[in-house]
């Protein structure tokens, strides 16, 4: 669960300095392949949604705090098992949903500002709850794959 309080708190605070000192939809580039930048999204990733006319806050709401509560019970159901990989995986996931659910509920819309570009094609602007839901899946798909349901010898 610390580890979900830390990327809420990294999320929370990269958010609220972006919003404080970049204005809407500049970019301040960081190298030749990184903006910083603000932009307001209210819909899911890649913008899914973002146009659909209010109610996809709402939806997105009660899904990011149903799949919260879930994560939660799961965490707290293995913390004794020792499944490092699945619980940081679990944590990342978590953090990151109650991160950019903060900002629904307070705003309608997730603050991204980080912008990745390769070239003349841009990968979609994230922020660090993006980064902490997307390695956390990551983490679990490894999990899936080497850890959970084997048997020590």
């Amino acid at each position: 669960m610390v580890v979900a309080l830390v990327v809420v708190i990294a999320d929370q605070a990269t958010k609220w300095s972006i919003v404080e000192w970049v204005p809407l939809y500049d970019r301040i580039p960081l190298n030749s392949f990184i903006n910083l930048t603000h932009q307001k999204n209210t819909g899911a990733a890649f913008s899914f949604l973002a146009d659909a006319g209010g109610w996809q806050r709402w939806f997105f709401v009660v899904l990011a705090t149903g799949v919260s509560i879930v994560i939660t019970v799961w965490i707290w159901r293995i913390r004794v098992e020792r499944q490092a990989v699945l619980t940081a995986g679990l944590a990342l996931v978590l953090g990151g949903a109650v991160g950019n659910l903060i900002d629904r509920v307070r705003y309608g819309h997730v603050t991204d500002f980080i912008q990745v570009w390769f070239g003349d094609w841009a990968f979609p602007s994230f922020n660090v709850a993006d980064a902490g839901i997307s390695v956390g899946a990551a983490l679990l798909i490894i999990d899936a794959l080497f850890f959970s349901g084997r048997k020590s010898s």
